[in-house]
C-alpha cells in the first residue's frame, strides 16, 4: 500500500494531513469507494465502521487493518459531512486529488459502494470486501491478512 499512496497525503476525519506511507505501512487496507448521495454506501458504511472499530478497538494489539475512503461525492463538503456523520475513524484522499481517478481505474471501479482489500504492493486480495464482511463478518479478516503476506502477531 505504501507503494500506491507513495509519497502522497491523506485526511482523517478531522480534516488534518497524514502521511500515507507511514499510516498503511504493514497493513492491510480496504479502498473504499462510496459517496454520501449513494443509497447502498449508506446502507454499508455502518456494518464497515462497526467492522474497523471492533479489529482496531477491541482486539489487543490492534489489527494491522486501515480504510480509505475514495470519495465519488459532488463537493468536498460533501465529503466532509459524509465523514463526520457516518465514517470511522479511517482515512481518506482528500477530495481534490486526482488521483481517484487513477485508483478507480486501476481497481475497475464501476459502481459504488465498493471495498477493494489489498496488500502493501497495492495487489488486491479481494474485490468484495463489503460482500465478505456481510457475509462472514470478522473471520474474513484472518483470511485477508494470511493472503497480504505482512508481518504481524496478530490473532483473533
Amino acid at each position: 500500500m505504501v507503494d500506491v499512496f507513495s509519497g502522497r497525503l491523506l485526511v482523517d476525519k478531522a480534516g488534518r494531513s497524514v502521511e500515507a506511507e507511514e499510516a498503511l505501512q504493514n497493513k492491510v487496507v480496504g479502498l473504499y469507494f462510496s459517496a454520501s448521495w449513494c443509497a447502498p454506501c449508506r446502507d454499508f458504511t455502518p456494518v464497515l465502521c462497526g467492522f474497523y472499530t471492533e479489529l482496531l478497538e477491541e482486539t489487543e494489539p490492534p489489527a494491522p487493518f486501515e480504510v480509505v475512503f475514495i470519495s465519488s461525492d459532488h463537493s468536498a463538503e460533501e465529503m466532509a459531512g459524509y465523514m463526520r456523520a457516518m465514517h470511522g475513524d479511517w482515512l481518506a484522499l482528500p477530495f481534490h486529488d486526482p488521483y481517484k481517478h487513477d485508483l478507480k481505474k486501476k481497481y475497475n471501479i464501476t459502481a459504488i459502494p465498493k471495498l477493494v482489500i489489498v496488500k502493501q504492493t497495492g495487489e488486491v486480495i479481494t474485490d468484495k470486501g463489503r460482500k465478505q464482511i456481510r457475509d462472514k463478518g470478522l473471520s474474513c479478516f484472518r483470511n485477508w491478512l494470511e493472503a497480504a503476506d505482512i508481518f504481524q502477531n496478530f490473532s483473533s
